[in-house]
């Protein structure tokens, strides 16, 4: 039997009376429309936000917020399909989902980042919040269990996109969305700034948009860092349930 709720299939008294029995609302932040090199789809974010949280809805007491699609992906905009808010808009639309969540009732709110540009906007955006509502952001590839994980698995000499870990993760999750065909490697170290695909002579070229070696993928590797993955945010939920 399930636990929890997405507000999307319910009636509003549904999701009052849900988050009245304490259940811990989830706003997933997962880019829809990102490019992730030739090998996976511009929605690799958001597939990777839906497993994971059709996984919390039967083990947690949760109400899950559709996913938020657009960010700031300020890094991809080069690459055609790729949509990015800028810093600032990217902040107040995260800050007013979360005055509306705090006025449905939630006494507790989790923020599932599946990006890493939007990392420093979203802790400015938990930070300035000034209410009662406990607010937590977890970043999908920051837990303690999932970076364990990823240090013992990952052969990649450097990469952190459409790489290794993600392509792995896809596999175990969509395999049919995975043409390892097309898969690509582009290990140079990265300047920052956005990456580029037409430029070969200026820094971060990468005409797939692939940054690790997506080649050495495997389902078995997704599988174990998925199992961490969701192991870190139970545990982050818990936690924020207890201080509740």
């Amino acid at each position: 039997m399930a636990q929890g709720i997405r507000v999307a299939e319910k009636t509003w008294p549904e999701v009052e009376a849900a988050l009245a029995n304490n259940a811990t609302a989830i706003l997933p932040i997962a880019a829809t429309c990102k490019e992730h090199g030739k090998h996976l789809p511009m929605a690799t974010d958001y597939i990777q936000a839906e497993w994971l949280i059709s996984q919390l809805l039967t083990q947690v007491n949760t109400v899950v917020w559709p996913t938020l699609g657009y960010g700031y992906y300020p890094a991809f905009v080069n690459y055609p399909g790729s949509c990015s808010l800028n810093e600032a808009t990217f902040e107040k639309v995260v800050f007013e989902i979360i005055q509306s969540i705090v006025a449905s009732g939630a006494k507790n709110i989790f923020l599932l980042n599946t990006g890493i540009s939007t990392i420093p906007p979203l802790k400015n955006t938990v930070d300035s919040f000034k209410y009662s509502t406990k607010i937590q952001l977890l970043n999908i590839y920051s837990g303690e269990h999932f970076c364990a994980a990823e240090k013992k698995l990952k052969q990649q000499i450097r990469g952190s996109h459409a790489d290794e870990i993600e392509t792995s993760i896809m596999l175990a999750i969509a395999p049919g969305k995975v043409n390892m065909d097309l898969a690509d490697t582009n290990t140079e170290e990265m300047q920052p700034g956005p990456l580029n695909r037409t430029q070969q002579n200026q820094p971060n070229y990468s005409p797939s948009g692939v940054y690790g070696d997506a080649r050495l993928a495997t389902e078995e590797k997704g599988k174990i860092l998925l199992a961490a993955m969701l192991k870190d945010i139970l545990q982050a939920i818990k936690d924020l349930q207890d201080q509740a």
